[in-house]
């Protein structure tokens, strides 16, 4: 039998454009689009797999060049802007994660592998098995990547240490957290599919039973809440961490530790400062592409000994 072919819509765009042309695709063509990032180019592209013949119509795409002039004129730099349509085979568009997705290893301490990839563990070595799928989070994102990084760097052995995931998206960092010893382990996400697939991803690595998570709006969070954790991630846009700062904080014990990250790096120092204001420092940061990300501790009352220190793969501050 015949296996009949897609077509594979594209948009090369900016890091800055990246939610509102997500945004505009899926509303065109009436499904979540796939963002890749060239790790050679550093280009974004943005990819819908149409299946139905009027899908990816000339009507279609005048509407997506028309939908990415008026983003454009309203002041977002929306990058090169170039569209561009192949058809694909279905047999080839599922072996292109493959290609794309590789096994990451941060030290001896945590292994995140797709469930294709033949890695094997070194002895004693966490490992979190994760395929991409619509939720965000594979650790491939350099703001993702960061944020595991922090959890192993944090994780005091022996030490009981809770852990927090702010919008846990594919549930990754909750899952390496559980693997990696912090309990309890909670994490929210106001998107019913993103906790679904999270709960899912959760059972495959054997550790849902170990992880509690809500739907829940980051801005509708209790202000105050009885229960404070030791390390927080927040891998969010940098409006809501600004807008919800005093929620944020709220949660986090004046020992623990706090992680931001999905921030463009032209936007992070005005976020460092207002964090600084609020009591806290920053102890190691990284820039990769568009992207800035930072570990965080209160100033008072935590002088983070040993631990800035091993920020892992960031630069200290």
């Amino acid at each position: 039998m015949k296996t009949a072919a897609l077509r594979q819509i594209s948009v090369v765009i900016s890091a800055e454009a990246e939610e509102a042309v997500t945004a505009l695709l899926e509303y065109l063509f009436h499904q979540p689009p796939s963002i890749y990032t060239d790790m050679e180019t550093k280009a974004i592209v943005a990819s819908v797999f149409c299946r139905k013949n009027s899908d990816g119509s000339p009507a279609q795409r005048a509407r997506l060049a028309a939908g990415l002039k008026k983003l454009n004129s309203c002041g977002l730099d929306i990058g090169p802007g170039k569209v561009t349509m192949k058809r694909v085979r279905r047999q080839d568009w599922a072996e292109s994660w493959k290609r794309h997705f590789k096994p990451i290893e941060i030290g001896a301490t945590l292994l995140v592998k797709p469930s294709w990839s033949r890695r094997r563990a070194r002895k004693d070595q966490p490992v979190v098995v994760l395929d991409p799928g619509l939720s965000f989070g594979t650790g491939q994102h350099p703001t993702t990547a960061f944020c595991l990084e922090q959890l192993v760097a944090f994780r005091q052995k022996e030490q009981s240490q809770s852990f927090l995931d702010l919008g846990t998206g594919s549930g990754i960092l909750a899952i390496a957290a559980a693997k990696l010893g912090y309990a309890p382990v909670h994490a929210i996400d106001c998107d019913p599919e993103a906790i679904r697939v999270a709960g899912a991803n959760a059972r495959q690595n054997g550790v849902f039973k170990q992880l509690q998570f809500d739907r829940q709006d980051l801005t509708k969070l209790p202000r105050s809440r009885r229960r404070k954790y030791d390390l927080i991630c927040a891998n969010l846009i940098s409006n809501l961490l600004l807008a919800e700062q005093k929620r944020i904080l709220n949660h986090l014990r004046r020992d623990g530790a706090l992680v931001l990250a999905g921030i463009l790096k032209v936007e992070f120092a005005s976020l460092r400062t207002a964090y600084e204001k609020a009591g806290l420092r920053l102890v190691g940061h990284r820039v990769e592409r568009e992207w800035q990300s930072g570990a965080f501790v209160f100033r008072f009352g935590f002088d983070c000994p040993g631990r800035s220190g091993r920020l892992h793969a960031a630069h200290k501050i």
